[in-house]
Formats: structure tokens, sequence, C-alpha cells
């Protein structure tokens, strides 16, 4: 998993992992799904999945997005088992994919979106350490956000395995984060309550023990994780923890909104297409 060793140092990318990064490229370009590229791959072949990430994320870089954090994924036990995988997973956070509380998604932003809501954390100071504790995480943090997660993959009909999604950076799409921070002092994240609302209608419930029994869980996991790899979590990074409840599919002209108890609401809409219906 995320903590096997890289195969493929900087500039020395293999031919697979540059033909899998360059068709989730072009996907993301022409808005338009690809197959999936785990056939480039042995089976189970996270390392290269990570590889293919890594690649995105520096051309990203160097087109002049800025990373502001991770992502977590596969933090639901059920989902785990449907993708064979025994932990989560990890992505970049880009400055560009962040969309105000309150906003709108513009029409044809994202190719096949889904939305869930999660604790965003916001760390106050570097972990560094290899072997993370809940208790590192409780120093370092600063403060909790409720966040609404727009997950889309670029992999067609969301055909995923684990390399595919980890390939594709984490299956991130954007985010939303509410905009009063609590201080984790004052909270109990693996107790609180979630409820996520499409269009007034209820569509997701969950709680902070259903993100590996709490979000902090998965904070300690992904600075472990990141620090064995040689890439620390640092101060100012956001951490978005993983989903308290099922995802959703989200269509033009839906309005979402999360509220998790002691951390309040987030809310964003998604633009319908000029002439549609909606």
């Amino acid at each position: 998993m995320p903590t096997e060793p890289d195969p493929f140092p900087p500039g020395l990318a293999s031919s697979a992992v540059v033909k899998a990064a360059d068709a989730l490229a072009d996907a993301t370009r022409r808005r338009a799904p690809c197959d999936p590229v785990r056939a480039l791959f042995d089976e189970g072949d996270v390392a290269s999945a990570y590889a293919v990430q890594r690649l995105g994320v520096q051309r990203g870089l160097a087109a002049g997005r800025r990373v502001v954090g991770q992502k977590i994924g596969l933090t639901s036990p059920a989902v785990q088992a449907q993708l064979g995988v025994g932990q989560p997973d990890f992505g970049a956070l880009f400055a560009d994919m962040a969309v105000p509380e309150g906003g709108v998604v513009p029409a044809g932003r994202l190719i096949q979106p889904k939305v869930e809501a999660e604790v965003a954390v916001v760390l106050g100071s570097d972990l560094p350490h290899r072997q993370c504790t809940v208790v590192d995480v409780l120093r370092a943090a600063d403060f909790a956000l409720p966040a609404l997660e727009i997950v889309d993959s670029r992999v067609r009909d969301w055909d995923i395995s684990i390399v595919d999604t980890v390939a594709d950076n984490a299956s991130c799409g954007l985010y939303v984060l509410g905009g009063a921070p609590v201080p984790l002092r004052d909270l109990n994240l693996a107790s609180v309550k979630m409820t996520m609302t499409r269009n007034g209608d209820v569509v997701s419930r969950g709680s902070g023990a259903d993100c590996l029994g709490s979000p902090l869980n998965a904070v300690a996991w992904l600075a472990s994780t990141l620090a064995e790899r040689g890439d620390p979590l640092k101060a100012g990074d956001l951490v978005l923890t993983g989903a308290l409840g099922p995802m959703t599919h989200a269509a033009e002209g839906d309005v979402f909104e999360a509220r998790i108890s002691t951390l309040g609401s987030v809310r964003v809409r998604f633009a319908a297409e000029e002439g549609g219906s909606r």
C-alpha cells in the first residue's frame, strides 16, 4: 500500500506510468472519461499507481498549481472490501480545487461528480513522525471545519480498482469548506454526527466513528505514511479526513448541504446548463 517504496525515482517514470498519467490528463482536459488504467500494470500494483499520481502532481506544480494539503480516501470498511484493500489511500489537494462555502460548481467543470461529507483538519505545526499518534495530531492540529468533498473519477463509469483511483489522485475533484473553524480541544471528532441533504432530501448519514473510528485516526495514518515517504505533513496543510457516510451522485442544479454536530454546516450548488430545465 502507500508505504511501499516508489519504484520510479524522480525523472525515471516507466512508459506505463507516463501512459497512464497522459490518459488521465487527457480525460481531464476533454472533460470526457477514459478507460481504466489498471490494465497497464500488474494486478494490485499500488506502488506504480502512486508513481502515476506523483507524476500528475509534478505536472500540476510545473503548470503553476499550488498544493495546499491532502485528502484521505477509502476510510470506509465497506469500500475497502469492495476494492480489496485493507487501508486508506491519499491524494493531493490543489488550491484551485477549492469552492467557496455556499458557492457554485460551474456546469461542465467535472466529468461524473459525487459528493460526500467529511471533517477537514488544518494543521498548526508539522507532523514529521513516521509513527504518528493521535496525541501528535491533537498537538499539531489547529482547527477543524465541516467539508464537502466533490469526488470525480476520470475513469469511465467509475469502473475503478485501487490502482485506478490511486493513479487518478484518489479521485479528487473539488472541495468546499465551512467558514467557522472550531479548535480541536473543543471537539470529540469520533462522536460527531453528520447528515447530508440533496435538494432538501436526506441522502447520507454517518458519524466520526465511521471514518477509521475517528477522523483523528485517519490523520495519524496519513501523517505516518507521508513521513515514511519523506514528504511529511506541514504546518498550514489542509487534510480532508475521509467520508463520514455514503457518497451520492451530483447532477446539474443540485444543492447539497451537510450538517456536522459541533462543527456546523457547509453548502454548495451545482449550476445548471443555460437553457436547461433545472
